[in-house]
């Protein structure tokens, strides 16, 4: 089934020029990137997207990391799109992760761990719709 799904490619992966190559690892895996933007985040858009995070201790932490640097947030397009990218991206702690996924890769700790994803249809449609319009989403 055709799906879509949201990712940010994140503050520690843009500083170190790495935007080119985690998309090549996500086009790899057969998602295609429908949207596209870059962007740096406000505080207030970053602590609206983690919101779900407000009441954990890192939640300061990662929103100061979200805002410190530009982000590129992407729609992406794919059969199982949700489950795909998920498995692209790999464990949260890049240590777990297995050989080949993006966090392998590219992530210097849980906390910089370069990728985001949605971690179901529905996040996917709520966080999708926070950056991007459907006429912005083609392909």
């Amino acid at each position: 089934m055709t799906e879509r799904t949201f990712s940010i490619i994140k503050p520690d992966a843009t500083r170190r020029n790495l935007t080119g190559a985690v998309n090549a690892v996500i086009e790899a895996a057969g998602l295609r990137i429908v949207a596209q933007r870059r962007v740096k985040l406000t505080e207030a858009q970053a602590k609206k997207f983690y919101e779900v995070h407000a009441e954990r201790p890192f939640y300061g932490e990662l929103v100061a990391q979200m805002t410190a640097e530009p982000v590129v947030v992407q729609v992406l397009q794919g059969d199982n799109a949700v489950a795909k990218y998920r498995e692209v991206m790999g464990a949260t702690n890049p240590a777990n992760a297995d050989e080949g996924t993006i966090r392998k890769q590219f992530a210097l700790s849980i906390g910089e761990n370069s990728v985001h994803g949605s971690d179901s249809l529905e996040n996917a449609g709520i966080e999708i719709a926070q950056f991007f319009t459907e006429e912005e989403i083609v392909g």
